[in-house]
């Protein structure tokens, strides 16, 4: 979805929507079948408020929560708890953009009593990000801005379209006592407030080559010249299976290859090659990679939640591994979730084979939106970030500021103790 239409909710069986307005529902536990089938019953979810995505983040205790309107369930979230250090006890519940509900409405009746359950559990505070855009900004309006010297971040220039679903959140959010966390730079410890993303509902796929700006038109036929081939491959449930598509024109894509390590996730060539690679873009640009157990695990677990839920892209030129990026689908969003790079062989543009792979792919599913996830708000040249969202600016699409995170403190001195913590660990 584009996050900011109305949630449509199901009966029990999942098979009918049903009107929210005037309801106010109650909140108890669910069973990840009863989340997922939810969660399937929209048109799309944050990968990150999935059942899967929970048994993905080992270090948090995940668990799903219904919303219910007598028997009908009409709401679903993933909440990821988090012991404060010294005090295991209480717990920061965590719903990463989510929860998946009616945000249209009376939001008080939707929260109210997720935040009676959650304190009776005892969670001392509850952070959440709602699927929701404020404002939406061209490629074009970004790109004279980073031209204007005198224009230095996004919230400087007046947005081509505003969602007034997203502004009324926010207001009530923050009369109700919520703090927002998101920072002034658009990057921290949670997840992005502004993203940019291509929109691919409608469209085919000269629209979407004559939307990038020349050097990526130029960058992916240089790619086909030069002997790219992209390759994808998924797993579902721990097995390897073939993508679907083409890599470039032409040029049948073939499967991971891999084995079944016992449920442990994927152990194959080419995830390994990936995190190779993946290592070495970390020490370049100066990151902290992720281990390799963790893609194992995501890929395990998301692909036995769904076989075409997440896909590893690998392009290759003349044998040599020079660009891996991994997308993630719900629905009709798809995300591109990860990517590194070879220093090495960058002329050959690799990395605009794997997006425009991608890209293709998402359409290709019936997609409404391509999500390139975080840029900062940054405008200015001098900014290092800038070259980021330069990057992202040419494929087209558009840069969207979401609503953000917000933390419910419900037991605050324990709130205030967290708080101090992090802002001594530097967040």
């Amino acid at each position: 979805m584009a996050y900011s239409e109305p949630v449509p909710t199901v009966d029990p069986t999942g098979s009918h929507p049903a009107r929210t307005a005037g309801v106010h529902p109650t909140v108890r536990p669910i069973s990840a079948a009863e989340h997922l089938a939810f969660v399937r019953a929209q048109r799309s979810v944050s990968f990150l408020q999935t059942p899967a995505w929970g048994r993905v983040k080992t270090e948090w205790r995940s668990e799903s929560l219904g919303w219910y309107d007598g028997p009908r369930l009409v709401g679903a979230g993933l909440v990821l708890h988090r012991s404060v250090p010294r005090l295991q006890r209480y717990t920061l519940a965590y719903l990463p953009e989510g929860p998946v509900i009616d945000w249209t409405g009376d939001i008080a009746a939707w929260l109210d009593p997720l935040a009676a359950y959650l304190k009776a559990r005892g969670a001392f505070a509850i952070r959440l990000g709602p699927p929701l855009r404020t404002d939406v900004w061209s490629a074009g309006q970004v790109k004279e801005g980073i031209a204007d010297r005198g224009t230095r971040r996004l919230t400087d220039i007046n947005a081509y379209r505003t969602d007034p679903v997203g502004a009324r959140v926010v207001g009530r959010l923050r009369d109700a006592g919520w703090l927002p966390q998101s920072p002034e730079d658009g990057f921290g410890v949670g997840h992005p407030q502004f993203k940019y993303e291509v929109p691919l509902a409608g469209r085919t796929e000269d629209d979407l080559l004559k939307g990038m700006n020349q050097l990526w038109r130029r960058n992916i036929r240089k790619a086909a010249k030069e002997g790219v081939e992209v390759t994808a491959g998924r797993v579902a449930g721990g097995q390897v299976t073939d993508g679907r598509g083409t890599g470039r024109q032409g040029t049948a894509r073939r499967g991971m290859t891999g084995r079944d390590s016992d449920g442990q996730g994927l152990s194959g060539e080419d995830l390994h090659a990936f995190h190779d690679l993946y290592v070495h873009t970390a020490e370049r640009d100066g990151f902290t990679p992720r281990p390799l157990r963790y893609f194992e695990t995501m890929f395990a677990v998301l692909g036995a939640e769904d076989p075409e839920r997440v896909t590893l892209y690998l392009a290759r030129h003349r044998g040599d591994l020079v660009a891996a990026t991994v997308m993630v689908r719900v629905g009709t969003h798809a995300v591109y979730a990860y990517g590194a790079s070879s220093t090495e062989k960058r002329e050959v543009r690799g990395s605009n084979a794997c997006q425009w792979a991608m890209i293709r792919d998402a359409l290709a599913a019936g997609c409404d939106v391509y999500d390139l996830r975080g840029i900062t708000p940054t405008l200015d040249a001098d900014d290092p970030h800038v070259g980021l969202v330069q990057f992202k600016v040419g494929t087209g699409g558009q840069a969207v500021r979401y609503v953000g995170e917000w933390d419910l403190p419900l037991r605050p001195l324990v709130y205030r103790t967290f708080d101090l913590y992090m802002k001594r660990r530097g967040r």
